[in-house]
């Protein structure tokens, strides 16, 4: 957790920015991210000295050689511990005239991020910026793992607030929910292929530290951990430094973050490789048919990005491999050969667990188009006996623009430090999804159709045409209807006229 003095801090960093002529948020968190690796890396070769100087040995690896750079500076003064004491004007000469190239030719860091540095800019306008920014960043406490993740978190969710580049950040809390549904393994291999900051691969991190802490003591489950477990995809470069920068603050070393444009030709070699997925790919779009990967179009002729990427999905997933991945509604009951053709795969060629609608507003001010979390299964041979459905009605925060929070910042997310009274799971329903989802084979295939969550077999979802909407199966009156206060029928009522008039919305918008 960040105290209010770090997030202070910030603030002040991310104001100077703004103050000193960036307003652009993605180039302000890059900026920050550069010299938060300029940090780390004079950090990693203090540790090398100590090193060195305990054990009365060479050191083994310089990040920073000896000698000078081609430009005739020191590489000493390239140390953030040294520049950052330098006067405005020469700190300015000296990270733009050499700690930037000397980044782009780094060969010292074997990792992801390393590469990513290649086409570093450094645009900060005036030696008085960098000189404030630097400063502001020094007292910035970055040796507690979780004090720098939350810290880069506060500042990527600066991204979202600041407007037209929202779309790069799933709220935390979804993807939490699903990271704890899927429920990551220390063996397990997790991809997001269209990954943005990272969010899903640092939450599948996390999930395995609190959950499995063996793995790091553990010499193959750590090397494993910090090299082979995560991997991301994505065409932004600003998104990869973003992404890595994320993960590496995090406490992985070296993920697999690199630059692929999922749905073309250019993913030979990933097939089958993958044993869970956790993902919010882009479904805005449609792409040409040229320019999409023939084996996808194999599995489902179309142009839409949203059903390209679940044939992606399947394409990247082992046998026995899961997924957690959002969808718009017009995934669930699209009326086109390529929606139908997809529902029937999920449903009959593999193993689909659960369907989870979100309420409208999850994505606001950004969007307020109506998504699900789909849960599945690649099997190959089928398996769908039961498909278990939840309507979520509120994620803990209003549904309106502003999206402020309705509880206590400890009774939000799917895993509250403090347990929830009826009335509160009524603003956070994420609790009772997770406590539901894990009771899905047992009592939960018994509640009735009226209920917020229940089962339907599949004999159902073949009936209705593989229609995997919660409105085709959910009943809105029962037989006990006379027992109910008629203000909760008249709600419930009006609830699903909401529903029904969005669903009309979006297939209207299809049809255009």
């Amino acid at each position: 957790m960040l105290t209010g003095e770090i997030r202070t801090q910030i603030d002040r960093i991310w104001d100077a920015f703004w103050s000193g002529g960036i307003s652009n948020p993605l180039e302000v968190i890059e900026q920050i991210t550069y010299l938060l690796f300029l940090r780390r890396l004079d950090d990693l070769q203090t540790l090398e000295e100590n090193k060195a100087t305990r054990l009365k040995r060479p050191i083994e690896r310089r990040v920073f050689p000896p000698g000078k750079d081609p430009k005739k500076r020191r590489y000493e003064d390239l140390r953030w511990s040294r520049f950052k004491n330098f006067a405005p004007a020469e700190m300015f000469t000296v990270v733009d005239q050499h700690v930037f190239p000397f980044l782009r030719t780094l060969g010292g860091d074997d990792s992801t991020y390393a590469h990513h540095m290649k086409d570093a800019r450094f645009t900060i306008p005036t030696p008085a910026l960098l000189a404030k920014v630097v400063d502001l960043l020094d007292q910035v406490p970055m040796e507690d793992r979780d004090t720098k993740g939350d810290l880069y978190e506060y500042m990527l969710a600066k991204i979202a607030t600041a407007g037209q580049n929202g779309q790069f950040r799933t709220p935390r809390h979804i993807i939490r929910l699903m990271v704890e549904m899927t429920a990551p393994g220390p063996r397990d291999v997790i991809c997001d292929p269209a990954c943005g900051t990272a969010g899903f691969l640092v939450a599948a991190a996390e999930y395995v530290r609190q959950n499995h802490p063996a793995t790091l003591r553990d010499a193959k489950l750590k090397a494993h951990f910090h090299q082979h477990a995560f991997h991301g995809f994505d065409f932004d470069n600003t998104m990869l430094r973003i992404g890595s920068m994320n993960m590496l603050l995090h406490g992985v070393e070296n993920p697999a973050i690199r630059y692929r444009d999922s749905l073309a030709q250019d993913h030979a070699g990933e097939e089958e490789r993958y044993t869970l997925v956790v993902a919010n790919p882009p479904f805005a779009g449609s792409l040409d048919y040229e320019n999409t990967a023939k084996d996808l179009q194999q599995i489902v002729k179309t142009k839409k990005t949203e059903l390209l990427f679940f044939a992606l999905f399947l394409r990247l997933l082992k046998p026995g491999g899961r997924a957690a991945v959002i969808v718009p509604d017009g995934v669930l009951f699209g009326s086109s050969n390529a929606h139908k053709t997809l529902r029937r795969i999920l449903v009959e060629d593999q193993k689909l667990d659960a369907v989870i609608s979100l309420p409208g507003g999850v994505f606001k001010p950004y969007a307020g188009v109506s998504t699900a979390i789909l849960l599945f299964t690649k099997t190959n041979s089928g398996g769908t006996d039961h498909v278990w459905f939840y309507d979520c009605d509120s994620d803990g925060w209003s549904l309106d623009d502003k999206r402020t929070p309705l509880l206590p910042e400890d009774q939000l997310g799917p895993v509250p430090r403090k347990a929830l009274t009826a009335d509160q799971h009524a603003k956070n329903n994420l609790p009772d999804i997770l406590a539901r989802w894990q009771q899905r084979d047992g009592p939960e295939r018994k509640r009735p159709r009226t209920a917020q969550s229940f089962c339907v077999p599949k004999a159902d979802l073949v009936g209705q045409g593989y229609d995997l909407s919660n409105n085709r199966y959910r009943e809105l009156v029962h037989a006990d209807t006379a027992h109910r206060p008629p203000k909760q029928i008249l709600a419930d009522l009006a609830k699903r006229e909401a529903e029904i008039q969005r669903g009309m919305k979006q297939l209207a918008g299809m049809l255009k």
